[in-house]
């Protein structure tokens, strides 16, 4: 299976270059968003960072990759080496980015010597040229052996269009081949260094995203696409999210920001808690995001293989997890080891099953009965002299599921009948993982 499945009709860019030329900016102005972290910190980009965008008429997926620095002694170095290679393995055109105002430096010469082994097309970008100065510096990058190299300004976007004419042109040529349709996007979730990306890893069968046991390694969110049991799964694997007051201002920052993002863009949130400390205020935060962005949800408890060490049983575990939280007691729990590889296909089945649930619409009438039945069963109280009338139901909506309630008067709905109401649409429609959205409209016959 290949990191790149999800887009396997459209070409694919990689930007490669030594830390801190400019990568993220040129990726940031490609795309049209910020999802590239953009710093002067040296190494701020460590995992591949994908999106689909266009140019022209032309689609394809950019791809951000790491600074290259073979010389590094950050621990995790190795492995943002072993991404680059497999964007560079995968990729259809390469950009190879240096720096105008640095002039050649020994890591471009570094780059340069892996860039040679490759069979594909290289297009060199002189990167800062934001004044004639700096332009005419561009030519002492001849030297490479790239040819002539395109004199840019990411950030003032002087130049990008000739350097996007020459990068299209060496795109192959993939106009006739079919598009596959996208389906669930799943957002893996959760405290840092909870194993969100080894899981991830274990479920892709490559290392697609950097697994590290130091905490915050994951600092973009970072996309991946796979086919399980007939399902197109797009898995977001994001950084993990830590209290406001620990939040480090700069990169972790913006990683954190970027991963409630991710939440908001998915359809289903797999909230990973560790099995050996899984008794955090935390989790149970970044559940009640998920539910207030009305995304369907799954707890996944990861490490089980240290159940041993713990002392504690599943049954002992389970009944912890729901009493924390009560407020998704809708929300299915797996288990799960993602360094030996078990649960992970309960886990997908389970995020596939309630994913059909978040999707599916129960017909009007069947909606109506079932509300008006539980109104009989259970009228709401007076409130004065004021008498709640609720004269019908309707589901107006899914993904999420969403209901509105015709009333006569919407001040006086209880927040305790309210959840009345939800459990007895549960009781006969499961909706399993979802929250419910659910309106009250004063309507008067």
């Amino acid at each position: 299976m290949t990191g790149f499945n999800s887009i396997p009709n459209k070409p694919i860019v990689a930007i490669v270059g030594r830390p801190n030329v400019g990568k993220s900016t040129l990726f940031n102005r490609l795309t049209g968003t910020k999802n590239a972290i953009v710093s002067d910190t040296s190494g701020t980009t460590r995992d591949r960072l994908i999106a689909e965008t266009t140019w022209g008429n032309k689609q394809f997926v950019i791809v951000d990759t790491g600074g290259l620095d073979l010389h590094s002694v950050e621990p995790v170095w190795d492995q943002v080496l072993l991404q680059i290679e497999s964007a560079l393995e995968q990729c259809d055109v390469v950009t190879f980015l240096v720096d105008t105002n640095d002039g050649i430096t020994a890591l471009d010469r570094d780059v340069a010597e892996i860039l040679r082994v490759t069979d594909k097309p290289i297009v060199l970008a002189a990167n800062k040229s934001d004044n004639d100065t700096r332009r005419s510096y561009a030519s002492e990058f001849y030297e490479l052996g790239f040819g002539d190299p395109i004199p840019i300004s990411a950030y003032h976007n002087y130049g990008v269009e000739d350097l996007m004419d020459l990068v299209l042109s060496k795109m192959p040529d993939t106009s006739n081949v079919q598009e596959h349709e996208q389906g669930m996007r799943l957002a893996i979730v959760g405290r840092a260094n909870v194993g969100k990306s080894m899981l991830l890893n274990s479920v892709v069968g490559e290392q697609r995203s950097i697994v590290s046991s130091l905490a915050g390694t994951t600092r973009d969110s970072i996309d991946v696409t796979i086919e399980h049991e007939e399902n197109t799964i797009t898995l977001i694997d994001t950084a993990g999210i830590r209290k406001r007051g620990k939040i480090e201002r700069g990169i972790e920052q913006y990683s954190v920001l970027r991963s409630t993002r991710a939440i908001e863009r998915s359809h289903v949130a797999a909230l990973i808690i560790d099995a050996s400390d899984y008794s955090t205020a935390q989790d149970t935060h970044i559940a009640n995001y998920a539910l207030e962005s009305f995304k369907a949800i799954v707890i996944v408890v990861n490490k089980w293989d240290l159940s041993k060490t713990t002392g504690f049983t599943k049954q002992e575990v389970l009944s912890d997890i729901r009493k924390r939280f009560k407020f998704a007691s809708f929300a299915p729990i797996c288990f799960t080891s993602a360094i030996n590889k078990t649960g992970i296909k309960t886990m997908l089945n389970t995020t596939a099953r309630i994913y059909s649930e978040w999707s599916k619409s129960i017909p009007r009438a069947d909606v109506r009965k079932t509300v008006l039945s539980a109104v009989a069963e259970h009228p709401p109280t007076m409130k004065g002299k004021r008498e709640l009338k609720i004269y019908s139901a309707v589901q107006d909506g899914a993904m999420p599921p969403s209901f509105t309630f015709f009333v006569n008067h919407a001040d006086m709905i209880h927040f305790s009948y309210r959840r009345y109401l939800e459990n007895k649409i549960r009781e006969d429609y499961n909706f399993e993982g979802c929250p419910l959205r659910m309106r009250f409209r004063g309507w008067h016959r």
